[in-house]
């Protein structure tokens, strides 16, 4: 364990949450969980967490993979809307069934540059920098695909408020009761 690393039993991602990544350890694989100012060590693997998250607000794994089949058509290395409300997405370096799979907040990346064939550094919003094993090319494709999935799901949201206010605008501002209904003598 790191000197600044808080050891959790659980950990649920949230607004603050730049990446988890896989810890080997004697007891087995751990996650190591970077936030803004916040360092954990947990003994959930990564993807045990980001289930466990899309759980916590409201959907299952699978369902935001999903949604993401049917916002972008993405079904490989798909990244995931953890929770819509606060707009936590993340995306995997690798397949989430791999035990080296790392899962980087869209939000937080600032900059990537290449660092070798299979080597991306990362900088993050609060300039941390992080070396990613991973083609400068796949974190890449990577980046667009979560960008892609966030614009989608913005104009749909967009759309539905835009459907909404115009709906609400048509409607006749008149009582559903009828008159009398409460009061006969009127």
């Amino acid at each position: 364990m790191r000197e600044n690393e808080k050891m959790v039993e659980t950990y649920e991602i949230n607004p603050y949450t730049m990446m988890i990544k896989p810890a080997k350890t004697s007891s087995g694989t751990f996650s190591e969980v970077y936030e803004v100012e916040d360092q954990y060590l947990s003994p959930n693997k990564p993807f045990e967490i980001v289930s466990k998250s899309c759980e916590y607000f409201g959907s299952s794994y699978s369902g935001r993979r999903d949604g993401t089949r049917q916002l972008i058509g993405i079904t490989h290395k798909a990244p995931i809307i953890v929770d819509p409300y606060t707009s936590i997405f993340l995306f995997p370096t690798a397949s989430p069934s791999s035990p080296q799979c790392i899962w980087i907040s869209h939000d937080f990346v600032v900059s990537h540059k290449k660092n070798g064939p299979n080597s991306t550094i990362v900088t993050f919003r609060n300039n941390e920098t992080h070396e990613i094993p991973m083609s400068y090319s796949s974190f890449e494709n990577q980046i667009s695909r979560t960008a892609m999935l966030r614009i989608k799901f913005k104009q749909n949201i967009k759309r539905m408020e835009s459907y909404k206010k115009s709906a609400i605008q048509t409607l006749p501002l008149e009582a559903s009761e009828k008159k009398g209904a409460y009061w006969p003598d009127e």
